[in-house]
């Protein structure tokens, strides 16, 4: 990825939205940051988006659901973020298709990596 590149972001937890879209544009990212599965397929459907960070636990359709149903309809990079750091919840969401998967608490320098 380069710094110009857009990051979609994805998480209910509004402390995180902030977090990561500063620390991201800091970094010259271009960020979208939304807190649910609806608003993701409207940020898709909006632009191009060239990585999205998603969540497991969210309103509506959970994190697995909406990655396994973007992998169906696009390639975009998915690191899944979330709290569920078990083994079993790792292979889960990287079988659903996630390239990578970062459990919380993280540190939003290893994300960037």
């Amino acid at each position: 990825m380069t710094p110009t590149d857009h990051v979609l972001v994805v998480d209910d937890d509004a402390e995180i939205l902030n977090l990561l879209g500063e620390y991201l544009q800091k970094n010259g990212y271009r960020v979208t940051a939304v807190g649910d599965g609806g608003r993701m397929w409207a940020a898709l459907e909006a632009g191009r988006v060239d990585i999205v960070v998603l969540d497991l636990m969210l309103p509506g359709d959970d994190g697995l659901t909406l990655c396994r149903n973007l992998r169906a309809r696009s390639e975009v990079p998915v690191i899944m973020l979330t709290a569920r750091g078990e083994e079993t919840d790792r292979i889960v969401g990287l079988e659903m298709g996630a390239d990578d998967y970062l459990a919380k608490p993280f540190n939003p320098r290893e994300l960037l990596a």
